[in-house]
């Protein structure tokens, strides 16, 4: 499974990349708002620190100006993946910048009849929202499970990129489903180390140790 880390803060990604824990990153308007750069700068500043898809979105809503913004958005760097909005003008969007050679990361999928429409456009990437589904009381990974049936029945290409990701066990869930990418911000992708047994156990060492009064170095 890869892992893509939902965020646009740079020293985030940075020390994330250093563990090689990052194989590309997904931003969206409302995270731009909360790094408060230029959505050009910050995300070149990201294309140039990962090796992997970085996923910029468009903010227009109709096909024509999203089609534009798109390739302005691939203009940045090679590992760019376009983020368009799971509508009509989104998945002409889709079709058109496919069929052009881009990556395509179709967001806000919330059904499985969705993510059929998205594959037969070409897209790169689906990325349904599990956390947003569970808000409404709609168990998000069924969703997930949905569209790896559809898409193993027919052969799609297009991977499923499980997002709105809240907690570890979605991590875990995700994996065990076989989405092919799950995408979590940060604190999220931290957390799949902590344990409280691997915590109580490194205390029981570190106070045996104690007792013998050695040291390594």
């Amino acid at each position: 499974m890869k892992f893509f880390v939902d965020t646009a803060d740079i020293d985030a990604i940075a020390e994330l990349n250093e563990l090689g824990f990052v194989d590309g990153v997904t931003t969206n308007p409302s995270l731009i708002m909360k790094s408060g750069r230029d959505i050009l700068e910050v995300t070149k500043e990201i294309c140039d620190l990962v090796d992997g898809p970085v996923s910029a979105e468009v903010t227009a809503t109709e096909a024509d100006d999203m089609i534009a913004e798109g390739r302005k958005l691939a203009e940045i760097a090679e590992n760019i993946a376009v983020k368009v909005p799971l509508t009509w003008a989104g998945l002409k969007t889709c079709k058109t910048l496919s069929a052009e050679g881009r990556m395509v990361n179709v967001t806000l999928c919330f059904a499985a009849n969705q993510a059929l429409l998205a594959a037969k456009a070409g897209a790169t990437f689906i990325s349904p929202f599990i956390g947003r589904l569970d808000d409404i009381n709609v168990d998000g990974m069924d969703l997930i499970a949905e569209i790896r049936q559809i898409y193993d029945n027919y052969g799609y290409g297009t991977e499923i990129l499980a997002a709105s990701i809240r907690t570890v066990n979605h991590v875990k869930q995700s994996a065990l489903i076989g989405a092919d990418v799950i995408t979590a911000p940060p604190g999220v992708l931290k957390k799949l180390a902590d344990h409280p047994l691997t915590d109580a156990g490194l205390d029981a060492f570190m106070a045996d140790w104690a007792k013998t009064g050695q040291k390594i170095l």
